[in-house]
This record gives structure tokens, C-alpha cells and sequence, in this order.
């Protein structure tokens, strides 16, 4: 088979990614976290905290404006990908081969993950380090920032009930819900259907999605002229609102999850250059803007139209993987969210374990291993939710899900940064699939 690339097999008019589009990101990154420090109460402060909060509104309002073009248009972004995605194959083997090695690399990479996660977490044994005051209020300070957290909750149900739920009964429900793991499979279903029916009973459908795709990708282009001012406005308001106050009393913490973190981009690059043979560094070339914006949005479903769009031009990914590895990898590959919640989890035991009782032995190990893995890939893409997750497993082990407003002020930073790896793994695995289906 000759190799081709994205644009030869696909039909769907995509917005070009402007070659400067990371170095604009990094520049509205870079300016809305300095205006964020001049105008925090936790920074320079040259105006009133009262004031601070009103103009971060202002301040993040083409972040909201982004956010909400990309999230108009995700859920028809995603059927019609997915649908169009199997058809293009043309072959149900094909979808079947693919579907069944990507998921076996999901688990695999999120397995090294947790490990990772879970090394570094005993080596370092950030818990060791906290500041004693910050334990002894912690308590006065979440009952406020709880709240609004405590309205959500996730599902605690048996292994069979989450296989039960997995298909989308009222497809409206979920595209109401948001629930993008059956949305996704939803479409695969969808598309097997269509993939097995005669081409011209079909094909009305499939004109359909196509059109469908076009519009959504073409409102993508029209947020992507607003990308750096929305970075700018999202990370301002971050930083006004945090300060560097939070970092700095978690450091220990802080920096074993970003070394985690920084352990998977390394686990990519030897995956990437061993599979593809592509340089680490030509592959990171390539997808830094991409990852930039999951950083700044902290939301790899909003970043899902960019992903593919990256998959496809930059990396010459071909349409019938990319279309099927990145929306599925949205919902059920996340790696840096499973790396961060076994380090959180064996954190807060440091801290809280001998008052609560919680002795990890090896068999509760692995135990909490399987059940980051679950809790991973059912984990919803969107910006906060990973804490939500976090304070369920902590209930499963014996610990009071309070104990996650301990780490509530770094929660923020560390969501971004795990979102970027979140999204560099769909995008390495698009690349590798890409590199086995040849």
C-alpha cells in the first residue's frame, strides 16, 4: 500500500493551522500570566481584590467566547468524525484490527502511567514535606471551596453496571449530559451499521456527516483567529485568581506530578521514535501548538477539533485513523489524568493515613491501581472533573474525600498540565496506529 497522506484520502475542506499559532500562544500565555501577577491580590496588586475579580471577568471573556465555539460544535464533531472515520476504511476488519490494537495501547500506556505515578509517589514521598498549618486548617478553608464540588458526584456502580451503561440508550440524554464516552460509541455503533448496509442506502447519511464535519470545522477555524487572545484571558484569570501563593506551599507535590508528567512525555518520545522512526523532537515540533492550547484550556474535549487537525496535517496521519484514534483517546486514554491521581491518592495517605486508619498493603495496591485505571478512562474531558473523580477513590480506600481540599489551590496548574499530556498521548497514538494499520 502507498503511503498517502491526509489530504489525498479526505474530502473535508480543513482550516490551516497557522505555523505561528504556538509562538501567538505562547506569547498570550506568557503576557496573561504577568498581567495576572501584577493584577492578583496574591501578586503585585495595584488594584483592590473586589476590582481584580471584576476585570478577570472581562479579562477571560474571549477564553469563554473560544471555549464556547469549540463547545458548540464538539458533539456534531465528533459523530460525524467517528461515522465518517470507519466508512472511510471501507473495511470492517480494518476498523475491527484497529479499534482492537488501540485499545490494548490505551491500557498499556495508562498501566506505565499509574507505575510511574506510583514510584515517584513512594520515592519522593511528597506528603513528608507539607506544611504542618496547612493540615491543621484545611478543614476551615474546604468548607467553603466545596460547595460547588459537592453537587457532583461520580457514579459509584459495580464493573457490569458500567459495561451496561457504556451504551447510549437515549442518545439525546447524552448528548444533553455530555457524556462523551457514549456519544463515542454511539457513533462507532453507528458507523459499523453504516459500514455493513449497502453504499447507496448509506450514502445519504454519510453526505450528511460530511457536511456536518465541514461546518463544524469551518466554526473551528473561526476560534482559531481568537486562540491566542483566549489563552491570554484564561491564564490571566487563573493567575489573578491564585497567585503563586498555592504553588509554592505544595511544592513537593507540585513537582512529583510534573516529574511524572515529564517521565510520559519521555515514555512518548521512545514509543514515537521507536514505532515511527520519527525524531522526538520532530514529533513535538509538530504538535507544540496543540499542546499549548490543551495547557491553556485545561480540556482535551475542547481541544479534540485542533488534535485532529494537528493528526492529520502535521503529522500525516491518515483521516480513517485520525477521525477514530482522537475522539476515542479523548474519552478513555488518559494517561496524565491516571499519573495524577495515584500521586494525589498516595499523598494525601502520607498525610492523613495514620489518622484515618489507611495502610495500603500490596494486595490494596493493586486495588487502587485497577481502579485509577477504571476511573481513568471513564473520567469526563473536561476542565475540573479529575478532582470530582479523585474524591471517590479516596471514599473507596477509607479516606475522607475532604482531604482533597488540601490540594484544591494546585488542582488548576496541575489540570492543565496533565490535559497536555492527555492530548500528546492521542496524538501519539494516532501516529503509531497510523504506523501499524499501513
Amino acid at each position: 500500500m502507498n503511503k498517502t497522506s491526509s489530504k489525498e484520502t479526505s474530502n473535508l475542506d480543513l482550516p490551516q493551522i497557522d505555523n505561528r499559532l504556538w509562538i501567538n500562544i505562547l506569547i498570550g500565555m506568557v503576557l496573561g500570566v504577568i498581567a495576572g501577577l501584577v493584577l492578583s491580590p496574591h501578586g503585585l496588586a495595584i488594584v483592590g481584590e473586589e476590582l481584580a475579580h471584576d476585570l478577570a471577568a472581562w479579562i477571560k471573556l474571549p477564553g469563554i467566547l473560544f471555549l464556547g465555539l469549540i463547545q458548540m460544535v464538539i458533539v456534531p464533531l465528533v459523530l460525524c468524525s467517528i461515522i465518517l472515520g470507519i466508512n472511510q476504511s471501507g473495511d470492517l476488519d480494518f476498523v475491527k484490527a484497529l479499534g482492537l490494537r488501540a485499545v490494548f495501547y490505551f491500557i498499556c500506556t495508562t498501566i506505565i502511567a499509574v507505575s510511574i505515578g506510583m514510584g515517584l509517589a513512594y520515592l519522593i514521598q511528597p506528603g513528608n514535606f507539607i506544611d504542618q498549618s496547612l493540615i491543621q486548617d484545611f478543614n476551615a478553608q474546604q468548607s467553603d471551596n466545596t460547595t460547588g464540588s459537592s453537587q457532583r458526584t461520580f457514579e459509584n456502580l459495580t464493573i457490569p453496571d458500567r459495561i451496561s451503561n457504556l451504551i447510549p440508550i437515549n442518545v439525546t440524554g447524552a448528548i444533553v449530559e455530555k457524556n462523551l464516552l457514549q456519544i463515542v460509541i454511539a457513533a462507532m455503533i453507528v458507523g459499523l451499521a453504516l459500514l455493513s448496509i449497502k453504499k447507496n442506502n448509506a450514502q445519504p447519511l454519510l453526505n450528511l456527516c460530511e457536511a456536518g464535519q465541514s461546518v463544524a470545522m469551518k466554526i473551528i477555524g473561526w476560534a482559531m483567529v481568537i486562540a491566542p487572545y483566549a489563552v491570554f484571558g484564561l491564564l490571566c484569570d487563573i493567575t489573578i485568581k491564585l497567585g503563586l501563593d498555592a504553588l509554592s506551599s505544595m511544592g513537593a507535590y507540585v513537582i512529583t506530578v510534573l516529574l511524572g508528567l515529564l517521565s510520559m512525555i519521555i515514555v512518548y518520545s521512545l514509543i514515537v521514535s521507536v514505532v515511527t522512526q520519527k525524531s522526538p523532537l520532530e514529533f513535538f515540533k509538530s504538535i507544540k501548538a496543540v499542546q499549548l492550547l490543551a495547557f491553556s484550556t485545561s480540556s482535551s474535549a475542547a481541544t479534540m477539533p485542533f488534535t485532529m487537525l494537528c493528526a492529520e496535517e502535521k503529522l500525516n496521519v491518515k483521516p480513517k485513523v485520525s477521525r477514530f484514534i482522537v475522539p476515542l483517546g479523548a474519552t478513555i486514554n488518559m494517561d496524565g489524568t491516571a499519573l495524577y491521581q495515584v500521586i494525589a491518592t498516595i499523598f494525601l495517605i502520607q498525610i492523613f493515613g495514620d489518622v484515618s486508619g489507611v495502610d495500603l498493603s500490596t494486595a490494596d495496591l493493586i486495588l487502587l491501581i485497577i481502579t485509577i485505571l477504571g476511573a481513568s478512562i471513564g473520567t469526563p474531558a473536561t476542565p475540573g472533573v479529575g478532582i470530582v473523580v479523585l474524591a471517590t477513590i479516596l471514599t473507596g480506600i477509607g479516606l475522607n474525600p475532604a482531604a482533597v481540599g488540601l490540594i484544591l489551590g494546585v488542582d488548576r496548574i496541575l489540570d492543565m498540565c496533565r490535559t497536555s499530556i492527555n492530548v500528546t498521548g492521542d496524538l501519539a497514538a494516532s501516529a503509531v496506529m497510523n504506523k501499524f494499520m499501513k
